[in-house]
């Protein structure tokens, strides 16, 4: 179902999340993922993460966690709406954060792509990008011109 890139580039994350070399992700690797993109997340919280696979999560768990999740085509509000709530804080993302995540993990923005989606968005002065009006232009295709 995946390239070898995608796999490559999930190896490579997968690396990054597991904290402790262990080859399994833990209640403990996930927090400190989650605490590095700025998202304080509650023990029931982890714990239903890690309960979406059905034992130990291990690299080849994760592929199937994954390609279980993307057999159902395009992401649902739901999902698009929970990915940038993790990188909100008190209703405001920050963009340098965003784009830091954007280049850097999952399939990687370039600088050209990451330019591009910055100029749909509004960034405040202090660099913050209010989180309930990003999601509504990426789940609702954003306002006509």
């Amino acid at each position: 179902m995946f390239s070898t890139q995608q796999v490559a580039e999930f190896k490579e994350g997968f690396s990054m999340m597991d904290r402790d070399k262990d080859g399994i992700l833990g209640k403990e690797d996930l927090r400190a993922t989650w605490d590095q993109v700025g998202k304080l997340m509650s023990d029931k919280e982890l714990d239903e993460m890690l309960h979406e696979a059905p034992g130990p999560i291990n690299f080849t768990q994760l592929l199937s966690l994954f390609a279980n999740k993307m057999a159902g085509g395009a992401d649902d509000d739901e999902t698009v709406r929970n990915a940038f709530t993790a990188f909100s804080d008190k209703g405001k993302i920050d963009s340098n954060k965003l784009k830091h995540a954007l280049i850097t993990w999952g399939d990687k923005f370039s600088q050209k792509e990451v330019a591009d989606a910055f100029e749909a968005m509004d960034i405040d002065r202090n660099g913050l990008i209010d989180t309930e009006e990003l999601i509504q232009m990426l789940i609702a295709g954003g306002e006509e011109e």
